[in-house]
């Protein structure tokens, strides 16, 4: 089966530089930020970062400590591992946490040295790392036969593909479906952050630069970024949601997992990310049925790079969301639960055939 192509046009980066400015930032603009918080918000009472499940702790290759929950029945016929993106934390999946809940089991985890997870040594901050982070997590929590689904956003996504890297042998025999949202396989270092190309190249070379030296100065910093909360949520808004009706109580939570998570890990993952590059491994993910979600807004990671994986995988759904930033989860929740229905709804008939064979 060839790729198949949604577009989503609905009317209506928070990393490297990004993130930098809303580390560094101090308290401006009060006033508009108000305006916009106090404006009707349908999900003001949403109970974001109180769901919970069984806790667990999944020790790391090299010894870190790696927060996991569970949720839904042992027996389940199938699992969903899912994995976040850069500076955020296992809540980042609270709408598809909620509404997936049923006969299902899912399973969460903090990426190294994010959320509840261990701070580890920064040399073990790359993506070759945290795929094996994820192998760990699926050996702890997951039955040998047991079918699993993975779902990861931004560097959530890159994490899969290192663990298909690594462990090719999983995908098939038990993986049997993938999710990427917001992700890419490589050519991160080309991005132009939304900047004027021009105005880009110039940037470019002092991301890693400035961040490190941040960094350095992780306590300075940390009150910095304390006291300048509402420049922060203006930042966070511009850079990572494209839709200008977003509940302001999603702008807050997200810039509060971002907030939470300290400059020097922010300054030690970039440049794992700008060297990412997993091109080769697409093949391997091209033995399962992939669901790749782009935004078409998106700053840290275009929807370019989602329709080149996508054109790499023979069975891949495409879908495309024309007015949306980085943090499809949280932006356009019901096109990323609605689309893991589908990709369940496509996988169950495969693995229960091959059980009953």
């Amino acid at each position: 089966m060839g790729s198949s192509r949604r577009r989503i046009g609905i009317a209506g980066t928070v990393a490297g530089v990004g993130a930098a400015g809303v580390g560094a930032a101090v308290g401006l603009r009060r006033v508009a930020v108000g305006r916009v918080r106090l404006r009707p918000d349908p999900d003001a009472d949403e109970p974001f970062g109180e769901l919970r499940g069984r806790e667990l702790t999944v020790e790391a290759s090299d010894g870190l400590p790696l927060h996991v929950e569970v949720d839904g029945p042992d027996d389940a016929d199938l699992t969903i591992v899912f994995s976040h993106g850069y500076t955020l934390n296992q809540d980042s999946w609270h709408y598809q946490r909620r509404d997936l809940q049923g006969s299902l089991q899912m399973v969460f985890w903090d990426q190294r040295c994010h959320g509840r997870s261990g701070r580890g040594d920064p040399l073990k901050a790359t993506i070759e790392q945290t795929g094996d982070d994820l192998y760990a997590v699926l050996k702890a929590t997951v039955r040998r036969k047991q079918p699993v689904i993975l779902v990861g956003h931004s560097m959530g996504g890159m994490s899969i593909m290192a663990l298909a890297d690594r462990h090719p042998q999983l995908f098939k025999r038990q993986v049997v479906g993938v999710a990427l949202v917001n992700t890419s396989c490589g050519d991160m270092a080309e991005l132009t952050l939304g900047l004027p190309l021009v105005l880009a190249k110039v940037v470019r070379p002092l991301a890693p630069r400035t961040l490190r030296g941040l960094g350095r100065r992780a306590e300075l910093v940390e009150r910095a970024r304390g006291l300048g909360a509402d420049l922060a949520f203006v930042v966070t808004r511009k850079m990572a949601f494209a839709d200008r009706q977003v509940s302001p109580t999603v702008v807050g939570f997200l810039e509060q997992m971002i907030r939470a998570t300290p400059i020097d890990v922010i300054a030690e993952f970039y440049p794992a990310l700008m060297a990412h590059d997993k091109v080769a491994c697409l093949g391997v993910l091209g033995r399962v049925p992939t669901l790749v979600l782009a935004g078409g807004q998106d700053r840290l990671t275009p929807a370019g790079h989602s329709r080149r994986i996508a054109d790499a995988l023979p069975d891949a759904e495409l879908v495309e969301v024309e007015e949306a930033g980085h943090v499809l989860p949280l932006e356009y929740p019901g096109v990323v639960t609605g689309g893991l229905r589908r990709l369940i709804d496509r996988v169950r008939p495969e693995y229960q055939e091959e059980r009953t064979a």
